[in-house]
């Protein structure tokens, strides 16, 4: 929408009115984008890495460290953690009551310090003490020569002349490899730092920026805002996140609405949302991807071989491909309208150890003596069709665990997650998050009679403890950018590679000769879904609580959109009104546009 300006002329000698139509969010002013353009190339071009002989900036290997940072001075700390805790968990710790026991439980210390506070001894001390215990790295602002003052200091350095929001922003992401570092010092310091000093690094992860920063105009991008308040005005859902990830930059990210409509929790970006059948992919999905690469399991094996209780019904010879690809002809089950009073109470007990929400618990064993024979003992009907069912990930979960002999939640997080710094993914959110930060998604008035937040949606997951091959799964956009950015390199993500190119391929691409699917993964049919405008190569995949995420190699794009759509109760507006693929058509709009302005396109 182009902003509208109204002009009224009042009679001869009166004033003249102009009135402006639109939001504050309608436009990014070009001489806003321009300034912030400027201000983070002085930032790019003057930044020096200093003192990385061991080469350990970009961080690698983070599911081994404990990182935390602590503040000696600097005005932008804020935005600093922030950019930090987009590539793994980080501690911030109060420097006026640390003792050394605080600083124990850390492998790795990032201490932020202007040029002025370098000139009390104290401050340099301290800094010399952390270097004897701990893996520290210095990030400085202020007057290059401050670097006299740090002595014996030989842990690397990120020295910044400029003390600005944009500075911290920058440092912060060279930290991750999310940017590069290449400039050197222009003057001597002193013999330990003379003019010519730096390090160069390579871009490992993703990297912050702007739409400019890769040739689109931002305010060609504002006609996602607005389909997304329409779809919180129409109550499709109360609350909505977007990501848009391009040539490895993540170049939109916002949050819209509230947890609940009129509600007093504003939306962040950072929220963690319930992402339904995202988990097939984003769990299950790359745990038989790394068990196919480690020779566990064949793809043209069948379900006997990988999971025993099988053996012996109707499922045993069925191979793994035509599970992965919806093909085995299993049934949709019902599970909860099965429950007994017998078999839940309101308390927990060695009788009831399961949660499956609040004041709601499971008696012990439900999965294997009422779920498991049922799906096992379920007919085949539809074999060599392709019948979309929930199933066949609660036997892909069954064979991962029975190969990798770890359970699904604790073996993605181990193998994934908590390697790729993904701080908020993962099973039963509430066992390790504020209930806060998880979006609430249905008032469930009809089985676990509550508000379900941090609990999951799926009412068979719920009763498998909240894990399952189907559903299950929590994150933020931000990780699941992450995660999905590792298939788009091509398996490589981090300095790690977790799988190999081929593989991707094998999985991601069309592997069906009934459907469009590939092995796990959902994708684009070449016309009109998920857009018209995408590649044939796209893929990823929805969820029934409002989420997806779609990967088009082509154009080097990732689109994630998370909301609550199922909030106060199950609705198909977010569906009839077209919300995910209208904002998916946004984007590859704003990318043929290139970076003209002012965008004219209306809607």
């Amino acid at each position: 929408m182009i902003r509208k300006v109204a002009c009224i002329c009042m009679s001869a000698g009166m004033a003249l009115m102009i009135i402006v139509f639109g939001g504050f969010n309608d436009r990014v002013m070009p001489s806003k984008i321009s300034a912030d353009l400027n201000s983070k190339a002085d930032a790019q071009q003057t930044a020096v890495l200093l003192n990385n002989t061991s080469r350990s900036i970009p961080l690698v290997n983070l599911k081994d460290r404990k990182i935390a940072s602590i503040n000696i001075g600097s005005p932008h700390s804020s935005v600093f953690i922030a950019m930090l805790r987009n590539y793994a968990p980080i501690d911030e710790l109060d420097l006026v009551h640390a003792t050394s026991a605080k600083f124990e439980p850390y492998t790795t210390l990032i201490v932020q310090v202007n040029a002025e506070s370098l000139a009390f001894q104290e401050t340099v001390n301290f800094i010399l003490g952390l270097q004897k215990k701990k893996e520290v790295i210095l990030v400085g602002y202020g007057n290059t020569f401050a670097l006299g003052l740090l002595g014996l200091f030989t842990s690397p350095i990120i020295w910044n002349p400029e003390n600005s929001k944009f500075s911290a922003d920058y440092s912060a992401q060279l930290i991750f490899g999310g940017v590069i570092a290449h400039n050197r010092l222009t003057e001597t310091v002193n013999l330990d730092y003379p003019a010519g000093a730096g390090y160069s690094t390579e871009k490992i992860r993703l990297r912050y920026s702007i739409p400019e920063d890769v040739g689109i105009n931002s305010a060609n991008l504002n006609k996602i805002d607005r389909i997304v308040n329409e779809a919180i005005s129409q109550h499709a859902t109360p609350s909505a996140v977007v990501m848009v990830v391009k040539n490895g930059n993540v170049i939109f990210n916002r949050a819209y609405g509230s947890h609940t409509y009129g509600g007093a929790e504003p939306t962040q970006t950072d929220d963690i949302y319930d992402v339904a059948s995202i988990t097939k992919t984003a769990a299950t999905t790359i745990a038989v991807m790394r068990l196919y690469e480690q020779h566990k399991l064949d793809l043209n094996g069948n379900i006997g071989s990988y999971f025993p209780e099988a053996k012996e019904t109707n499922k045993e010879f069925i191979p793994l491909k035509e599970v992965m690809l919806h093909q085995a002809g299993f049934v949709n089950l019902d599970f909860f309208s099965a429950i007994k009073s017998q078999d839940h109470s309101l308390d927990s007990s060695y009788a009831y150890p399961v949660k499956v929400a609040d004041n709601y618990y499971v008696r012990r064993n439900y999965y294997q003596e009422a779920m498991l024979p049922k799906m096992l003992n379920s007919p085949i009907r539809t074999r060599g069709q392709y019948v979309y069912s929930d199933i066949s990930m609660y036997m892909m979960k069954e064979v991962v665990e029975h190969q990798s002999g770890a359970s699904l939640d604790q073996y993605v997080m181990n193998e994934f997650y908590a390697p790729l710094g993904m701080r908020t993914a993962g099973f039963n959110p509430r066992r390790r998050f504020e209930r806060g930060n998880i979006v609430p998604t249905e008032q469930d008035n009809y089985f676990r009679k509550t508000l379900l937040q941090g609990y999951v949606h799926d009412q068979g997951a719920a009763l498998v403890d909240g894990v399952s091959g189907h559903a299950g799964l929590f994150a933020s956009a931000n990780d699941l950018a992450i995660l999905n950015q590792v298939l788009l390199n091509g398996g490589k993500y981090g300095g790690v590679e977790y799988f190999k190119p081929q593989t991707v391929d094998l999985f991601t691409s069309r592997q069906s000769g009934l459907s469009r699917r590939g092995l796990g993964f959902d994708r684009g049919d070449g016309a009109n879904y998920p857009s018209p405008l995408s590649s044939v190569g796209t893929y990823g995949h929805t969820g029934y609580t409002g989420t997806c995420v779609w990967v088009d190699p082509k154009n080097e794009l990732i689109y994630i959109f998370l909301s609550n759509r199922v909030y106060p109760s199950v609705s198909n507006r977010l569906n009839s009104l077209r919300i995910r693929p209208r904002i998916q058509d946004a984007i590859y709009e704003a990318i043929a546009k290139g970076n003209d302005y002012p965008a004219t396109t209306t809607e």
